[in-house]
């Protein structure tokens, strides 16, 4: 082997550690926040706090994530997760909110939640689900900081607000990115529209229903009509029936007696 094959040799090991090193770096493996389908401006979603074990010797055995003050949420509803409590921390707001025409005066500040067993082990994450809302119309953005523990009593804290322009903060704080208003976002959901295609349909069948009762009725008549006409020309057919078999008996005796 020459020396320059060494060379080359060495030089992508070198390479090869370098990108080890980098795909292990924790600055890859923080807490994060990420919707389920869509998070629009004025409506509801449900949000996933993802949480990856970053230690080899220890589990994540807590995680407390402080919602926005500035853009309060009045609700949040953890989903259960087995093997963890969850609690849910309110706080009072000092100017209320307006939420689908109702004053709210209380937010959400925190929640947190505790591992009953393990936690997140070695190697593994766990997602956390929240349905949130209604989130706000005059932000693109929610932060959301988070503190991760272990159970070696070790803490993390993502609470660093990345900014646009510089380089991600070593332990950056979980944002959500909202997309834009829907036309329904007000209340209006697609089993409310679901309710109004079927209610209309129900008043459009009762109409035809109506209508079909009225056309039977004058049918009804019609035929009540006929059922009369008939009756009374039989009543007159016997009657001139009669009127003939008499005439004609008469007419027969007058015969005899001439």
């Amino acid at each position: 082997m020459t020396a320059m094959k060494a060379s080359r040799i060495a030089a992508v090991g070198a390479v090869a550690a370098s990108a080890v090193v980098v795909l292990s770096s924790p600055a890859l493996a923080h807490v994060s926040v990420q919707p389920e389908g869509a998070a629009a401006k004025g409506g509801y979603a449900t949000v996933n706090f993802k949480v990856p074990n970053e230690r080899d010797n220890a589990s994540t055995t807590k995680l407390e994530v402080t919602f926005p003050a500035d853009h309060p949420l009045s609700s949040a509803m953890p989903a259960p997760v087995p093997g963890w409590d969850a609690k849910v921390t309110k706080a009072e707001l000092d100017k209320p909110l307006e939420v689908h025409g109702n004053k709210v005066t209380e937010a959400v500040s925190k929640i947190t939640w505790t591992a009953t067993g393990k936690g997140v082990e070695p190697g593994f994450f766990q997602k956390f689900p929240v349905s949130v809302g209604a989130l706000p119309e005059d932000t693109d953005e929610l932060v959301f900081k988070a503190v991760q523990t272990y159970s070696n009593d070790e803490v993390v804290r993502w609470i660093e607000v990345p900014q646009e322009g510089e380089e991600e903060p070593e332990h950056p704080a979980p944002v959500l990115e909202l997309s834009a208003a829907e036309d329904d976002h007000h209340g209006s959901s697609g089993a409310e529209d679901a309710a109004e295609d079927d209610a209309a349909s129900a008043e459009e069948a009762s109409d035809d229903a109506s209508a079909a009762a009225a056309n039977t009725t004058a049918d009804s008549g019609d035929s009540d009509t006929s059922d009369t006409t008939a009756r009374v020309l039989g009543v007159v057919g016997i009657v001139v029936g009669a009127a003939g078999v008499a005439y004609g008996v008469l007419a027969g005796r007058r015969r005899g007696n001439a």
